[in-house]
Formats: structure tokens, C-alpha cells, sequence
């Protein structure tokens, strides 16, 4: 068997969380940029994810700490929903997305990485964004620089979504 070295996962595999990060990004509004938020609405917040699986891969959070979809009142479930519906209009018509996976993954044995606070995973995908690597590898390539898609996508959102 052959092993692919992929030193920017190290980070994410041995990480030591104190506290949730989701949180943490929502109560410092004076950290957007650094922390990649998107946008900011009444209940809930676009995030980058910072492992992304494909270029533009980002997360529709609600402000409260809650690890179950039931426990969100009526008005923050609609405003996610309506966010993620929002989203993939943007991605496929401003980002030039060819198709959009959207989900949740709700507990850790559903393969949450953070399965303490809910959130929408908004994955825009791309034509040959999964290849042989993916496969057999189980590595992802990142075609783009991080920081210039999530300054086009902020800029996007911005004017889309206020």
C-alpha cells in the first residue's frame, strides 16, 4: 500500500477542542475575517469550513449552542433553511457551481466533527473535483487559494443575502 503525505491534517486529527469553536465564532463578531465568516444574520451565521472537501465548502450555523435539530425554535430553523436555499442559488449562479451537495450530519456516529452544535454542511461541487486521489487515497486536492474564495464568496454573499 502506498501513503500519501498530508501534513494539513495533522492539525485537524490531533486538535484538543476547548469549548466550541462554532461559539466562538459567533461571539467574536470583531474576528470575521480571520475566523472566515461569511455573513452574519439574525439567528444563525455562514462560516468557512476550514477543512473544506471541495473549494467553497461552508457551513450554515444557528447562534445557539444546541446539538439537536429539534431544539431550534421555529424562527432560526427557517432562517437556516431559507439561508441554505440562498446559498445554492448563489453558489450555482455567482460562483459558477455545477452541482451543490447540502447536509447535516447529527452525532457523532453520523460523523459529526463537532456534533455538539448543529449545522448545514453547503458543499458546492465542481466538474472532475474528485479523482483518482479521492478515491484511492483518501486525500482531497484543493484547486484554489483559500483566503481569494472566501473574499469572492464573502463579497457575493454580502450583496446577495442583506
Amino acid at each position: 500500500m502506498d501513503y500519501l503525505y498530508a501534513p494539513w491534517r495533522d492539525e485537524y486529527i490531533k486538535q484538543e477542542r476547548e469549548g466550541c469553536p462554532f461559539c466562538y465564532a459567533y461571539e467574536n463578531g470583531d474576528l470575521d475575517d480571520e475566523l472566515h465568516v461569511l455573513f452574519r444574520a439574525k439567528n444563525c451565521f455562514l462560516i468557512m469550513n476550514k477543512y473544506p472537501y471541495t473549494p467553497g465548502h461552508f457551513m450554515v450555523i444557528p447562534n445557539l449552542h444546541v446539538d439537536a435539530i429539534e431544539k431550534l425554535d421555529e424562527k432560526t430553523w427557517v432562517e437556516m433553511s431559507l439561508l441554505v436555499k440562498k446559498s445554492v442559488k448563489v453558489l450555482k449562479e455567482k460562483l459558477g457551481a455545477k452541482g451543490v451537495n447540502i447536509g447535516m450530519n447529527l452525532g457523532d456516529v453520523a460523523g459529526a466533527g463537532i456534533s455538539e452544535h448543529v449545522h448545514y454542511h453547503i458543499v458546492p461541487r465542481w466538474s472532475k473535483d474528485t479523482n483518482f486521489i479521492t478515491t484511492i487515497a483518501n486525500t482531497r486536492v484543493y484547486s484554489t487559494d483559500f483566503d481569494r474564495i472566501f473574499k469572492k464568496l464573502k463579497s457575493i454573499l454580502q450583496d446577495e443575502l442583506c
